[in-house]
């Protein structure tokens, strides 16, 4: 259950945070103006559409920090790490070297697939000991993966 009071303090530090006023503040979440100086009040009590508005206009503000006060405010990130530029021309000199995957490696890798199609539909990969994975995602963040 969400406690009014401390539910109302923690929407003032959001609104202090942006420096928006009761007025503003309503119209960036899209609520009545007087629903903002209700639930300030402790006379009402947020909604989960209302609590729904305020995650989605502002993600720094964590969901769980905003119903419970536990957590961080801002949200605290992880600042990725760039990764590395490598010239597509090298990118394909490596792709263009590789060979197939042995079926014996296969079998060991993806137990209780047919190994027939799935040495037509994999891309060849090089026969040498792996260093590392890499995954990029989207967002410029990637994982490093070291056997």
């Amino acid at each position: 259950m969400v406690n009014s009071d401390q539910f109302g303090k923690r929407l003032q530090r959001i609104m202090d945070e942006y420096d928006l006023n009761a007025t503003s503040f309503a119209d960036e979440i899209e609520v009545g103006r007087s629903s903002i100086s209700h639930i300030l009040s402790g006379r009402n009590k947020p909604s989960l559409e209302f609590v729904m508005k305020i995650v989605s206009a502002f993600p720094e503000v964590e969901l769980y920090w905003l119903l419970n006060g536990k957590g961080s405010f801002p949200k605290k990130t992880v600042e990725p790490i760039a990764a590395p530029k490598l010239p597509s021309n090298q990118l394909q000199a490596d792709f263009e070297s590789t060979t197939t995957i042995p079926s014996e490696s296969l079998k060991k890798v993806l137990p209780g697939e047919p190994t027939d199609s799935i040495e037509e539909s994999l891309a060849p990969v090089k026969q040498e000991a792996i260093e590392r994975i890499v995954i990029f995602y989207k967002d410029g963040t990637f994982k490093n993966f070291v056997p």
